[in-house]
């Protein structure tokens, strides 16, 4: 019984991380550049499809996992570029124009890749199991485990200690005191809605082999994205990174002891953290 909910603790983690890396991008966007993106599952989908096409194409998991977010990142750029700048402050458009924009895209990979369900194996260097004490458990899981506290440590060392991070949390606090200190808002949510879209992107290219792929995933990762966001804390990426592995923690037990009840249990979670802090877990209380 241990070394089943040991088991289980660890899918659970790898599971909020990879929900993290969703949450993050999506986290980024809404407080930097004010947009409400319901496409940000389908960027997940679009980047789990290309990163699949690129690895057989090239045959090198790494190179897609490097090259499928900077492409996925650039149509980001585009899409805020093109479609949503004269969007700002518009939340009903916006929330229109992305769900719109998700119906496209996952049309798109339906058309282009099928209904079928696939599923994704993982690189082989990845493959197979390693042990932990008298525990035999898979190698991939621990990687997205990984990867998700390397992105949490390395985006708040960015927003901390470069210059850029320094004008992002700057337009995040007071977009008009920024523009007036000679920062640019619109560029600067120009190029964060090209990281969030970049990291929907790389958590699309992670999470393949841990999800299979099918279609209706976009609409439940956008879900799961916004719960993990209002239960941290809107635009708050610490927010994100803990809220991400409470919903991971609920996901997964409540799918081993009460599977007919695990997305009651999410919105419930979600239910109870907005009835004491109706900010999120590490949200900033508004007056």
């Amino acid at each position: 019984m241990a070394l089943l909910l040991l088991t289980q603790l660890l899918n659970s983690l790898a599971f909020g991380m990879l929900l993290f890396l969703l949450a993050l991008g999506l986290s980024l966007i809404f407080g930097v550049a004010r947009v409400i993106n319901l496409a940000h599952g389908a960027f997940y989908m679009l980047g789990a499809y290309l990163g699949l096409l690129a690895s057989t194409v090239l045959n090198n998991f790494w190179l897609s996992l490097l090259l499928v977010p900077l492409c996925i990142g650039f149509l980001g750029l585009m899409v805020e570029r093109l479609l949503l700048r004269g969007l700002h402050g518009r939340e009903l458009e916006q929330v229109l124009l992305t769900i719109g924009l998700g119906f496209v895209i996952a049309d798109l990979l339906r058309a282009f890749f099928g209904a079928a369900i696939r599923s994704v194996a993982p690189p082989p260097e990845l493959a197979g199991p390693i042990f932990l004490g008298p525990l035999l458990y898979p190698k991939y899981p621990l990687f997205v485990l990984a990867l998700g506290i390397v992105a949490f440590a390395v985006v708040r060392l960015i927003l901390v200690k470069t210059p850029f991070g320094i004008q992002v949390r700057a337009v995040t606090a007071d977009p008009s005191m920024a523009s007036a200190l000679g920062i640019p808002p619109a560029r600067i949510s120009l190029a964060t809605f090209g990281v969030g879209t970049a990291l929907a992107g790389l958590g699309g290219v992670v999470g393949a082999p841990l999800i299979a792929l099918a279609p209706g995933l976009d609409a439940q990762m956008t879900l799961l994205a916004l719960i993990v966001v209002v239960i941290g804390g809107l635009g708050r990426i610490e927010g994100a990174f803990w809220g991400a592995l409470l919903v991971g923690i609920v996901e997964g037990f409540g799918r081993l002891f009460l599977p007919q009840a695990a997305m009651f249990l999410i919105f419930a979670l979600m239910a109870l953290v907005l009835a004491f802090k109706p900010e999120g877990l590490l949200g900033r209380r508004t007056a």
